[in-house]
């Protein structure tokens, strides 16, 4: 799922640097001129300046990549709720599936125009200062509060889904449609908790901000504006930033991430992944065995995606330099495989779910090919008409010729 994605080009108002669109998670330092330092360690220093340069040449693509990214997972996403709230598609399973697609749609569809405007080609406050207007950092913060909500509405539905359906394999439910409408309901009650609780624990992210004025060369006449440095890693770092960057490090990366690994573990257990006897006294359809590894697999990728954005953020704010020596460069391709993992879920339902499949031909392929196969059935008994025009017709012809 995408890290809370933002312009990240805050500047310490005392010094005059080179500033550039930078997206991380939701810290504010400058853009850096990257130039290698003098250190003890020649095999640290090489490390830093591959990742630097790793990460100037995949800013020039990462905009361009990510509105593909964004279009595909906004299309797929949509097919997913349409193919999940079919009729006979809606369990409680589904539901939450439903729900985290419509968390991943409010991930990428306000994205699109960030990207096209900051990194599109990527932008520079000296170059193009009227990109950095006032409206546009206030649109930047908004993204950025909305993404960072959205982004922990994901992750912890990720979490529900993940117990969830630990609940249902050691414990077989009740059949029935009252039972089915139960955790339908009880399913839809813990999405709009999720939802509402991720809303309010992120109050202190949306307050954490503030818009500055960047510096500007004399000869260059229009006012630019950035976001405030956080000065990550240093003495001073805010308490209050610091508190709000470890917060929501722990409660929207790792925590959950924990959580999902857990939950995971217990699932492959349950159904006998590492004890043969364990699934010989499972009593579980094979379609539930298919559902239940489709959605390991997307809970593997929220913990391949997450928890390395976690462990990176907690070190930046408590470690000096390393968030410009490390997080830093890495902080486009972190977030373009984040866009990834919001568009790739259909792909691993088409590929992992034969019920998903069958319901989406049925949906989608199938009238597509009976148009078709209707046009060219028309089409043919129109062409044997036209060479073969019927009896009467030929008749009632000669009958009129007659009479003239």
């Amino acid at each position: 799922m995408l890290n809370a994605t933002l312009l990240d080009m805050g500047v310490d108002e005392t010094e005059d640097s080179t500033l550039t669109p930078l997206l991380i998670d939701e810290s504010t330092p400058k853009r850096y001129n990257f130039s290698r330092q003098n250190r003890n360690d020649d095999t640290t220093d090489e490390s830093i300046g591959t990742l630097q340069d790793f990460h100037i040449f995949f800013l020039e693509i990462h905009g361009y990549a990510s509105l593909v990214v964004c279009a595909f997972g906004i299309l797929t996403n949509v097919l997913n709720i349409t193919v999940l709230m079919a009729k006979d598609m809606r369990t409680a399973t589904n539901h939450l599936l439903t729900f985290l697609a419509i968390a991943d749609i409010l991930t990428m569809l306000p994205y699109i125009p960030f990207v096209l405007h900051f990194y599109c080609p990527p932008a520079d406050p000296y170059d193009s200062p009227e990109k950095f207007s006032y409206s546009w950092i206030v649109y930047m913060i908004i993204i950025i509060s909305l993404l960072a909500t959205t982004h922990t509405i994901a992750i912890w539905l990720a979490v529900t889904l993940a117990a969830f359906r630990f609940s249902q394999i050691r414990s077989p439910c009740p059949r029935g449609p009252m039972a089915k409408e139960m955790r339908v309901r009880q399913v839809k009650i813990a999405a709009a908790v999720v939802y509402i609780t991720s809303v309010v624990v992120m109050i202190p992210n949306y307050l954490s901000h503030e818009i500055i004025k960047l510096p500007m060369p004399r000869h260059i006449n229009v006012s630019a504006f950035g976001l405030k440095e956080m000065h990550y890693g240093t003495k001073d770092i805010d308490l209050i930033i610091l508190t709000n960057i470890l917060t929501y490090a722990i409660l929207a990366k790792i925590l959950p991430c924990i959580l999902i690994l857990v939950f995971s573990g217990s699932l492959l257990y349950h159904m006998g992944i590492k004890a043969a006897r364990r699934r010989q006294r499972l009593s579980v359809s094979c379609q539930q065995v298919q559902t239940t590894r489709m959605l390991l697999v997307v809970l593997l990728m929220f913990i391949i995606t997450e928890l390395p954005q976690g462990v990176l953020n907690v070190l930046s704010a408590l470690v000096p330099d390393f968030y410009l020596n490390f997080h830093y460069p890495l902080t486009d391709l972190m977030d373009f495989v984040a866009l990834v993992n919001n568009a790739i879920n259909f792909v691993l339902y088409c590929v992992m779910s034969q019920q998903f499949r069958e319901k989406f031909f049925s949906i989608y392929i199938k009238p597509i090919c009976e148009r078709r196969r209707t046009m060219i059935t028309s089409n043919s008994e129109l062409l044997i008409l036209r060479e073969h025009p019927p009896r009467t017709m030929t008749t009632t012809t000669h009958e009129e010729t007659l009479r003239v």
